[in-house]
C-alpha cells in the first residue's frame, strides 16, 4: 500500500500550473496574474476638484471673512467631463463640480459651504444649485493654495507598478486595472474541473429515493469544494454502472476538463465498472493507501495526446470529500499557480481520548478553536452530519493507536 505522502507526491509530479492567456477583465476575476502590471498613466489623469464649488485663485481669498467677503466675478460653469475650460484671472472664479478639471489660472476650489453658492444671500447650503445662474460668489473665508484638489498622479503615476504577478483579481485590482485603461489582462486560468458520482444507486436530489437508491451528494460537495478552492467547476450528475454509459459520458466531458474528478467505484466490488473503463484509456493507476477514510484511490490521465488528469475518489461521502482535500484540491491549487497549494496545518490539543488502526493515517472531523479541537462524529465514512459540523481534520499518525485527551496532534483547517 501507498503512504498518504507518498501519492500525493504521485499525483503532483505530473501537475503544472495552467499555461498564461489573455482575458477580458471582467473574466478574468479570480485567476491570477501571470506578469507584473505596469500603469502607462498618471491616476488621476489631470489636476481635478475634489468638491462642489468654485476654482479660485489663493491671492482673491487672503482676506474673506463672513462679514467681509471676496467677491469675485464667475467666469463660467466646469462639469466633470469638460473638454474647453475658462481662464480664471484675478478676481474670477469658476464654477466647478465634483471631479471637474481645475482651469488655468485656478489655485484652489472654495467649497460651495464656503460661499453664498451666487446667491448673494449668506451662505450657501451644502448642495449647488444647477437653477443658479450665478454672475458673481461671496467667498466667505481664505482658501489656501492646493485645497480640495485631487493632483494629477497623487495616486498613481506613469511608469508604477500597480499589480505583482501572482496577485489574485478581485473587484477592487480589476476596478484598477480598468481605471488605467487595460480592457485585457494576462492571467493563469483557473482549471476547469468536471465532476462526476457512479453508481445505479444515485437519484438526483428532489427526485423520489426508492428503496435500495440514495440521493447524489457527493457530486454537489465535490462541485462546491472546486469552486471553493478556485477552479471553474462543471457538475455532471450521477452515472449508472454501465461502461458503455461512463465511456460515453467521458468522451463528452473530455473537451471541456483540465482536471475530472469522479467518487465511487474504485474498490473491488463485482459492479464496480469505474476501473474497467478507466483502464482501458491506459495510464489509469488504482492503488490502495495506508489511511483511513480513504483507502481507494485512482489517479491517471485519460485522453489523446498528453491526456487530461483524473483523480478517481472513493464513494462514500466522508471519503470522498476527505480525499478531495489532500488530494484534489493541491492539484487545483498547482494549477492556478496559487502558492498556498495545501490547506493550513496547525497543532491542537485534543480534548477526547481517540483510537486508530495500527499501520493507518486516520483523519477524523473537528471542531477546532483557541488552540484545541473536539472530535465531531464518529468514524464512520457516511457520516454526512458530522462532516457538515467539522471545521478541521484531525490526523492521527499511522504509528499511533491510541490518543490520550491532553494530547497534541496536527489538524488540518478547512476554513480560511
Amino acid at each position: 500500500m501507498w503512504s498518504v505522502d507518498e501519492h500525493l507526491a504521485d499525483v503532483l509530479s505530473g501537475i503544472a500550473p495552467l499555461p498564461p492567456i489573455e482575458l477580458q477583465l471582467l473574466d478574468a476575476q479570480g485567476c491570477r496574474l501571470a506578469e507584473d502590471v505596469v500603469s502607462d498613466v498618471d491616476l488621476p489623469p489631470f489636476d481635478n476638484s475634489s468638491m462642489d464649488g468654485y476654482a479660485v485663485r489663493t491671492a482673491d481669498t487672503a482676506r474673506a471673512t463672513g462679514e467681509y467677503p471676496s467677491v469675485l466675478a464667475v467666469v463660467g460653469d466646469i462639469a466633470a467631463g469638460a473638454g474647453e475650460l475658462p481662464k480664471v484671472g484675478p478676481g474670477q472664479a469658476a464654477r466647478i463640480m465634483t471631479g471637474a478639471p481645475l482651469p488655468p489660472g485656478a489655485e484652489a476650489v472654495a467649497p460651495v459651504e464656503w460661499t453664498d453658492g451666487g446667491t448673494g444671500t449668506g451662505q450657501a447650503a451644502d448642495a449647488m444649485s444647477a437653477a443658479v445662474a450665478d454672475e458673481e460668489v461671496r467667498v466667505l473665508r481664505p482658501v489656501g493654495e492646493g485645497a480640495h484638489i485631487r493632483r494629477r498622479g497623487s495616486d498613481l503615476a506613469s511608469g508604477d507598478r500597480v499589480l505583482d504577478a501572482g496577485t489574485v483579481l478581485g473587484p477592487t485590482q480589476l476596478g484598477l486595472l480598468a481605471a488605467i485603461g487595460r480592457g485585457t489582462v494576462r492571467v493563469r486560468p483557473r482549471p476547469r474541473v468536471v465532476v462526476l458520482s457512479t453508481g445505479s444507486e444515485l437519484v438526483q436530489p428532489g427526485e423520489p429515493v426508492g428503496p435500495g437508491r440514495i440521493s447524489d451528494s457527493n457530486s454537489f460537495t465535490l462541485t462546491a469544494a472546486a469552486r471553493d478552492a478556485g477552479a471553474i467547476a462543471y457538475r455532471v450528475g450521477g452515472v449508472p454502472d454501465d461502461a458503455a454509459v461512463l465511456r460515453s459520458v467521458l468522451e463528452d466531458q473530455l473537451g471541456r476538463a483540465d482536471l475530472i474528478v469522479t467518487s465511487g467505484g474504485v474498490s473491488v466490488g463485482a459492479y464496480d465498472v469505474v476501473k474497467e473503463v478507466f483502464e482501458s484509456y491506459g495510464g489509469m493507476d488504482f492503488r490502495r493507501l495506508r489511511m483511513q477514510p480513504g483507502k481507494p484511490q485512482g489517479f491517471g490521465r485519460i485522453g489523446a495526446g498528453a491526456g487530461v488528469p483524473l483523480l478517481a475518489l472513493p464513494g462514500n461521502p466522508v471519503s470522498s470529500y476527505i480525499s478531495f482535500e489532500l488530494f484534489v484540491r493541491p492539484v487545483i491549487r498547482t494549477m492556478l499557480g496559487a502558492p498556498d497549494v495545501h490547506r493550513p496545518v496547525v497543532p491542537a490539543l485534543c480534548t477526547a481520548d481517540l483510537r486508530s488502526p495500527a499501520g493507518r493515517r486516520q483523519f477524523l472531523r473537528g471542531r477546532y478553536a483557541d488552540g484545541r479541537v473536539t472530535p465531531v462524529g464518529g468514524e464512520g465514512s457516511h457520516l454526512v452530519g458530522a462532516l457538515a459540523r467539522a471545521n478541521c481534520l484531525i490526523t492521527v499518525p499511522e504509528d499511533t493507536t491510541a490518543v490520550p485527551a491532553g494530547t497534541t496532534l496536527d489538524v488540518v483547517l478547512l476554513t480560511d
